[in-house]
């Protein structure tokens, strides 16, 4: 083992420790509001699942690369990579696959129907105001993809004080950012308008193992993003708002060892909008009415490779408050998925509908709580699909409670997977369409939250069953192979998550145990580790605001069949910023701190050290 792996575990170990202590006080993180758990607004000291969230305090303060090791940094899932922020990108909740989590922006349905799953490498980072990760199944109130848990994505928005938000950042690897925001409000109407633009000369994407891309060159990108939130209140009780957010990457890639050398380059669109009434009818029953669209395009030049993804979204939700402690959640809600990719069979276009209904209904009273949550689902491809889900709860003592629940989710084919086995028109006889991929889950915990001081213990099992993979060819429209329901997944663990203040350092830690495997054969699912970590510590001196942080993995197998080993790894990170004034500051980040070299996916490198300074301007107007 070496010493950097022995090191990160020794820290993990050491600040674990000092995260689950006991001591001092403060503000109550508890009282947050979030919307993700049940679709309505409850304060964080009322959910009942595992859920985590990510401020924009947090994401300035951690200068993460991309979305993608934002979560990997805070715990929240495993990260798998083809290179460099703008490659090919995996996030895996709780050891399940990457299209297994469902991925919204700002209530907005983001999904690729060609590879099933969102392209995390194109969601802009600096457009985000909020991260909520909800692991576990949650398809009882939001349908198709939520098997593993969802990311909710909230972008920047506006308020009563008017401001500007400005920032330029330069580091190694020829990283250069800038970024900008105005917000504010007037009359009835607040507003936030963001845009930002990066890019790096990067560093190779591949290694000299690689069997089948590797080119000894730099692989480097250019991002360039914007969003726009507008709202506008009506009256008391009705708000109108419209939200737009767009992102474009342009990265390179080593597509072969062949010669004449290629620049290869993929560009990645990711486009996100919705509009939205929320109303308040009455004390106890509000609606919000939406449209949202999504559009995913991913291109490979020069090879010509193309693929879209369009998603249509109407929904009307809401809530009736039956009496204080009660309320009945409601949902019904129409999507249009559209793919058109050069790789399908016939015409290269596919699309289906889904129409759905749901209600919950939220218990609380005294030391008890309980929720039940059930949906419909009728797709117009494979039919229909039934989830529900049942939570409770029960404070033993002030501010400890054991929870618990179990539940179904479901995760509708992709139209790519579909039109392999019978094209989009579904025009050839005696074939039968792939069915959803299901999983039914448990799970455990016990959670404490008082003051600065939080810890949690899930422990879980997910069965998932009809998971698709890709057979030989057979009955079907392509002759190079087809989409089958054959296989079987177990997916269990335990996560454990803690916080705390211990004089004036602020310290968190994560640790999963988990053991993500196939059901049939019982080896590990690839690219998914047994022991993940992640501890960080950070404290204020004077004006400068110092941190640390240890995000830590164990080996792990690159295929199925396990014969590829992946060899486990730590890495250090440090920033430090330092306050000219209340609206001015400096920033070093250095990520990878001791140069760690590892990977996450055979043949492909991941970042090297990277240091990065910024400087942030935030006045108000």
């Amino acid at each position: 083992m070496s010493h950097s792996l022995l090191a990160a575990r020794r820290s993990l170990l050491a600040l674990s420790t000092l995260a689950l202590a006991a001591s001092a006080h403060a503000q109550n993180k508890l009282d947050t509001v979030v919307t993700t758990a049940t679709r309505t607004p409850q304060k964080l000291s009322e959910v009942l699942a595992d859920l985590t969230v990510i401020t924009r305090a947090d994401i300035e303060r951690q200068a993460s690369a991309s979305l993608a090791d934002l979560l990997r940094n805070n715990g929240c899932a495993e990260m798998v990579r083809n290179g460099g922020p703008a490659s090919t990108t995996s996030l895996y909740l709780r050891g399940a696959e990457t299209r297994h989590t469902l991925v919204l922006v700002d209530g907005v349905r983001v999904d690729s129907q060609s590879t099933g799953g969102a392209s995390w490498q194109g969601i802009p980072l600096a457009q985000i105001e909020r991260v909520e990760v909800l692991k576990g199944p949650a398809s009882a109130i939001y349908g198709s993809d939520a098997v593993g848990g969802v990311v909710q994505i909230f972008t920047r928005k506006g308020g009563n004080n008017a401001g500007v938000d400005l920032g330029v950042a330069a580091g190694n690897l020829g990283t250069a950012k800038i970024d900008g925001a105005v917000f504010g409000s007037a009359g009835i109407f607040d507003y936030a308008v963001s845009a930002a633009f990066d890019r790096s000369t990067g560093f190779n994407a591949t290694t000299p193992d690689s069997t089948f891309s590797y080119v000894p060159d730099r692989d480097g990108y250019r991002r360039r993003e914007g969003s726009l939130r507008l709202g506008a209140q009506i009256a008391e009780a009705h708000r109108a708002e419209v939200v737009a957010m767009r992102s474009h990457v342009n990265g390179q890639y080593d597509a072969s060892r062949s010669k004449p050398l290629v620049d290869d380059h993929t560009l990645q669109d990711t486009d996100a909008a919705r509009l939205a009434w929320t109303a308040q009818w009455a004390p106890a029953l509000q609606t919000q009415l939406s449209y949202g669209e999504s559009r995913d395009r991913y291109e490979t030049t020069p090879s010509p490779y193309l693929t879209i993804t369009r998603i249509k979204n109407v929904a009307l939700t809401g809530y009736y408050q039956l009496a204080p402690g009660q309320q009945v959640n409601f949902t019904g809600e129409r999507a249009e998925d559209k793919l058109e990719n050069s790789g399908l069979v016939t015409a290269g276009v596919g699309k289906r509908h889904r129409n759905a209904i749901g209600a919950g209904y939220i218990f609380n009273a005294g030391a008890f709580s309980f929720q039940a949550h059930g949906r419909h689902d009728d797709d117009s491809q494979f039919g229909g699909a039934d989830t529900g889900t049942l939570l409770a709860g029960y404070e033993v003592s002030p501010g400890l409670r054991v929870v618990g629940s179990v539940g179904n989710a479901f995760r509708a084919p992709t139209l790519y997977q579909q039109g392999t086995v019978y094209g989009p028109d579904l025009s050839k006889p005696g074939v039968t369409p792939l069915d959803a991929e299901k999983g039914h889950n448990v799970e455990f915990g016990l959670k404490y939250g008082s003051g600065d001081h939080e810890l949690s213990a899930t422990a879980y099992r997910n069965r998932i069953s009809n998971l698709i993979i890709f057979g030989a060819a057979g009955s079907c429209n392509s002759s190079f192979g087809c989409y089958q329901n054959v296989s079987m997944a177990r997916l269990q663990g335990l996560t454990l998550a803690g916080g705390t203040r211990l004089a004036s350092v602020n310290l968190k830690a994560t640790l999963d145990l988990q053991a993500p495997k196939d059901a049939s054969t019982g080896l590990l699912l690839a690219r998914r580790a047994k022991r993940l970590g992640t501890v960080s510590a950070d404290t204020a001196l004077g004006d400068w605001l110092l941190g640390a942080g240890v995000q830590w993995s164990g080996a792990r197998f690159d295929n199925a069949a396990n014969t590829r080993r992946l060899g486990g790894y730590g890495l250090f990170n440090l920033s430090a910023q330092y306050k000219f004034s209340r609206e001015l500051r400096m920033q070093l980040n250095v990520d990878n701190a001791f140069d760690r070299d590892y990977t996450t996916a055979y043949g492909y490198a991941s970042a090297p050290r990277t240091v990065l300074v910024s400087l942030r301007w935030s006045p108000s107007l």
